[in-house]
């Protein structure tokens, strides 16, 4: 099964042995009459953008290279009318420079908005490996940490595309406390600059605690309802979150119960819907559409592990949304 690499990179006229190569059809007639019936609030997108394998999916430009690819899509991927946001993913892994940001920026159409995961090394509240697994990480939800990595996105001017910040907490090893997590997070969000939002996704559903929702709705914090293998069901956040005040941001990334490899091992290259997940689609459908009838802006990030191809799974959550 090819990945898409050969429809994408390349001479944009001719294959290997001199033919032409027949450009991929996307049919965005049908896609913006679709993008057109869907609340003016709701942003869909997916969790990064740099996959080969949605080549007629999303892509249908040829570039030179992969390195020109993974540098240039985003403009492309940001012309796609379901595509309305994106998840950057990198910045878990460090900070983003300013360069980055302007990068990114020139790419992108003025309504566009960016979720983008704030670094690790502020959100992972307990080691979970190497000779520091078990310890607590002194610069979880540092305030001064933040700030450094705020600062090359003020510098780039780059908060007119900036949706909600995420501060996704992975799992670790180990008891939790559950109240001392909550009054950390409140000092963070009552610390935490007001021109930002800022959810919490959670890897640990010990961590789910009324005391956690009342920090959120005291200070302004986001829970990001996730979709993911250790967590409970979307319905089921829902109904011990309730509803707080800002915007309904939504990842969909592994079902409960699989795990990371199992699911890139299964769906790669990410061209088709190979494990779909209806009770998925239809709890995020709900969601929307509360949170659309309380006016509010709603963020809906897909990754690939969920279903096998994030693009794909925008568009049925999109199509099931206009019949309900």
């Amino acid at each position: 099964m090819s990945d898409g690499r050969t429809r994408l990179f390349g001479d944009p006229q001719l294959d290997l042995f001199g033919r032409a190569i027949e450009e991929p059809q996307l049919d965005l007639e049908a896609l913006g009459a679709l993008a057109a019936r869907l609340p003016k609030a709701l942003r869909f997108g997916t969790s990064s953008w740099t996959f080969p394998g949605w080549a007629g999916i999303v892509y249908r430009e040829r570039y030179r290279n992969e390195k020109a690819f993974v540098r240039e899509s985003l403009r492309e991927y940001a012309r796609h009318p379901l595509l309305r946001t994106v998840g950057i993913d990198r910045s878990f892994y460090g900070p983003l420079t300013a360069k980055d940001y302007q990068h990114y920026a020139s790419l992108l159409p003025a309504d566009f908005r960016c979720v983008q995961k704030v670094w690790s090394a502020i959100s992972t509240r307990v080691f979970a490996s190497g000779d520091a697994r078990g310890r607590v990480n002194p610069s979880f939800l540092d305030l001064d940490l933040l700030e450094s990595v705020l600062r090359p996105l003020r510098e780039a001017r780059f908060e007119p595309h900036q949706g909600p910040i995420l501060v996704c907490v992975p799992p670790a090893p180990g008891p939790v406390n559950a109240d001392g997590f909550a009054r950390v997070v409140a000092r963070f969000l009552e610390g935490a600059p007001r021109d930002f939002t800022f959810g919490f996704e959670l890897r640990d559903v010990r961590l789910l605690s009324p005391q956690y929702v009342d920090a959120l709705g005291a200070h302004g914090g986001v829970h990001v309802f996730n979709y993911w293998e250790r967590m409970p069901q979307l319905a089921e956040q829902r109904a011990r979150i309730g509803v707080l005040p800002g915007p309904l941001v939504v990842r969909l990334m592994i079902p409960p119960g699989e795990q990371y490899a199992k699911q890139k091992a299964l769906l790669e290259p990410f061209d088709r819907l190979a494990a779909p997940q209806p009770e998925m689609r239809a709890q995020t459908v709900a969601l929307i559409q509360e949170f659309s009838d309380l006016d509010r802006d709603a963020y809906v990030i897909a990754n690939n592990k969920a279903e096998g191809c994030s693009p794909l799974t925008v568009r049925a959550i999109a199509e099931s949304l206009t019949r309900s």
